[in-house]
Formats: structure tokens, C-alpha cells, sequence
């Protein structure tokens, strides 16, 4: 193999590569990215296993093949070397790469051929175009809710399910105390996807949206794999689908749309403000916010304990139900208003410990479902699952 290329061209793509790598820990051949020099392309991949990254960027090669190297070295290298030309030569004899730019002159040993295996193709039959921007607001509005623990398996997915009834799409996450879904309308990926749906696994979901851009990309749907490609096919994301069973949501979002529920109707930046100093005074035995609903017009928010000292303040709200008192951890609040975009959210409380659903009216197609904290006598707190 030789090539030359420019180090801009490539430097992006290295950083691609090497992300989904491990540092040090794990196999060799695990940490290696692979540079295949063929026509007038330089072809960068990588894999953690689990996960794939390829990616072709222009070049001048004068001897077309393969070789492997540590990727984390070679990216570094990259990284610091000042832009221009960059000339990869594979010297078989020493089994090493030769580096070059101007007067530098760099030496990588180079991985077993052997350990190379081919990557997963990208499908081209049934192809779906997408906004990038889309999907990670997506991402961003779902994975807040997702569990971080593995061993919760289904819990540790996003969920996307094609729903027939009006032709639209839920993607949902879950991490048995939250509970996010959003939805919208795409007739082709509607029919892209299984009638089971498809689960991803929330570390496959951010490694994905290190990847992604604003710009339109391509996805299709094997059996076993989903895959992203960038508009311009230069780039190629490919990570396994989840074969976990996701709970049936339906039986807690039927009780908030039940109509039978309590509603809170809050300006939402005057009430993440208030939580924000509330939350000043919460502690890691006491981490939640009082609402109490004891005049008309008005909402109470409280908090207190014995080491941090107490805060309360009286917001304007419009109430309608019940419900005297309820209390929900702050912290929580504070994140799940944060991904709203409404000027006012409502709130359907269901019961001082039962599911209490977040909706916006600029958020049509987006659901929070959160638990309130059970309330005891001695003011102690603990979290009930919707799960």
C-alpha cells in the first residue's frame, strides 16, 4: 500500500474512527483502524465489535492495499501534524507504516492482516432519507429517560414502534421512574421498520450522535443491524439492534390520558427557575420539591431539612382537580421541563403517587411521564417505578 492524502481530508473521519475504539483496555485487533488504499480513495474503518464506522476520502494512491494500525496512536498523530500532504507507505519487510509530511518521519507497526474482517454492507434496497438535525432531537429528547445500566436490558434501549393508526411513528425511552415519547409521521420509515419496531442500546445511541451531523443522512434496516450513511455516501454508521422485549408503555399513558387526572398549568421558565433555587436546599436524603395547592390561582413549592435549612416560594398557576399535595424530585423536573419548548406545560396528576404526565402545547407529539415521590409523615422520600 501507497497513498497520499491530505490531512484535512482525513482528520475528521480518524476522529470517527477512533471514538468508537477501545483506548487500552480490550483486544488488539479491537483497537485497531484499518486504511484501505483502493482507486482514488482512501477507505478508514473501525469497529468495537459491536459497532462500525467506514468512511472513503480522496487520495492519490500509487499502490493500492491494506493495513492496520493503533488507532489511537495514529489519530493522535494525525491530529498534531500541521495541514498539507501526508504519505502512507507499507513496508512489508520491517512490517511497519511509514509516515511522512515534509521532513517528519514516523514509523507505526501494523496489525496481522489476518484480523481483518469485512463490514457489514450497507443495505441499498429500501433506503429512507432523514433530517440529522431531527434525530438528534430526537435522541436528545428520549435519552434522558433511558436507563445507563446494561442489565436492564429493554430499559437500556430506545424504542422506536411504527404505529399503524395514523401512520406515525413512537420513539420512546424508559428507566422505570421517567418515561419519554415522542412522535412524527415518515410514511418510508414507517414501512422501513419491523411491525415488532427496533430497540437500540442507549451507548450504540450516543456513539451515534457523535457521528451525526445537521445534514441529511440515509438509513436502512437489515435484520440484525441498523445503518447511517451521510448524503454524500461518504460515510457509512452501522450498530446492532436490541432483541429485548419493550414493556407495554400503553398501560401508564392511558392513565394520564384518562381525563380522570388532576392538571397543573405552569409558566415553565418562571417554574425551572423556581426549582432552581429550591433545589439549592434539597439534600441526598431530601432531593425533592413540595407543590402544594392551598389557594386558588397558586402553587406552593417547598423545600426543607434539617442540615440545609428551608426555601419556599408561591408561583401563579391555573389548577384543577383534588389533589392537595404532591412532591417530585427537583433535579428531575428541572431536566424534563429543559427539554420542553412550550411557554406553559401542563401537568395530569394522577394521584399523589401515581403517573404524572408533562405535555406542551408547542410539543404536541411529546409525552414525559414522571413518579412523584412517596410522601411519609417523617418528610422521607422514596421513588415509586412505572415500569
Amino acid at each position: 500500500m501507497q497513498v497520499t492524502v491530505y490531512r484535512n481530508d482525513i482528520i475528521d473521519g480518524l476522529q470517527k474512527s477512533a471514538n468508537i475504539i477501545p483506548a487500552k483496555t480490550g483486544a488488539a485487533f479491537l483497537r485497531t483502524i484499518w486504511l484501505q488504499a483502493a482507486g482514488a480513495n482512501l477507505r478508514i474503518m473501525s469497529t468495537d465489535s459491536s459497532l462500525e464506522f467506514t468512511g472513503n476520502y480522496p487520495a492519490e494512491v500509487a499502490a493500492e492495499g491494506l493495513a492496520g494500525v493503533q488507532g489511537r496512536s495514529f489519530f493522535e498523530l494525525v491530529r498534531k501534524l500541521p495541514p498539507g500532504k501526508i504519505d502512507l507507505k507499507l513496508d512489508p519487510a520491517s512490517q511497519n507504516l511509514l509516515i511522512s509530511q515534509g521532513n517528519r518521519r514516523y514509523k507505526l507497526a501494523v496489525s496481522e492482516q489476518s484480523w481483518f474482517q469485512e463490514f457489514a454492507a450497507f443495505p441499498e434496497n429500501g433506503t429512507v432519507y432523514w433530517s440529522g438535525d431531527f434525530l438528534q432531537e430526537l435522541i436528545d429528547r428520549i435519552m434522558f429517560c433511558v436507563s445507563d445500566e446494561d442489565t436492564m436490558e429493554a430499559m437500556a434501549c430506545m424504542y422506536f414502534k411504527p404505529v399503524a393508526e395514523g401512520s406515525k411513528i413512537e420513539v420512546c425511552g424508559l428507566n422505570g421512574h421517567q418515561f419519554a415519547m415522542a412522535s412524527f409521521v415518515n410514511d418510508d420509515i414507517l414501512a422501513a421498520l419491523p411491525a415488532e419496531g427496533a430497540l437500540i442500546q442507549k451507548k450504540y445511541v450516543m456513539e451515534l450522535k457523535k457521528w451525526l451531523t445537521t445534514d441529511e443522512i440515509e438509513l436502512s434496516l437489515s435484520q440484525k443491524r441498523l445503518f447511517f450513511r451521510t448524503g454524500d455516501k461518504r460515510e457509512t454508521f452501522s450498530l446492532p439492534l436490541s432483541y429485548h422485549q419493550f414493556p407495554d408503555y400503553k398501560n401508564f399513558t392511558a392513565k394520564v390520558y384518562a381525563g380522570e387526572t388532576s392538571v397543573l398549568t405552569a409558566n415553565r421558565r418562571e417554574l425551572i427557575e423556581a426549582l432552581e433555587r429550591i433545589g439549592i436546599f434539597n439534600t441526598d436524603s431530601n432531593r425533592c420539591t413540595f407543590f402544594l395547592f392551598d389557594s386558588p390561582g397558586q402553587a406552593t413549592l417547598s423545600s426543607q431539612a434539617q442540615e440545609s435549612g428551608a426555601a419556599t416560594e408561591t408561583l401563579e398557576v391555573t389548577y384543577k382537580g383534588d389533589l392537595t399535595r404532591i412532591a417530585f424530585p427537583t433535579k428531575d423536573i428541572i431536566d424534563i421541563l429543559a427539554h420542553f419548548h412550550s411557554e406553559t406545560v401542563d401537568f395530569a396528576l394522577t394521584g399523589s403517587e401515581g403517573p404524572c404526565g408533562v405535555t406542551g402545547a408547542d410539543d404536541s407529539d411529546y409525552l414525559v411521564i414522571v413518579m412523584p415521590m412517596k410522601i411519609h409523615e417523617e418528610t422521607y422520600y422514596s421513588e415509586e417505578s412505572i415500569s
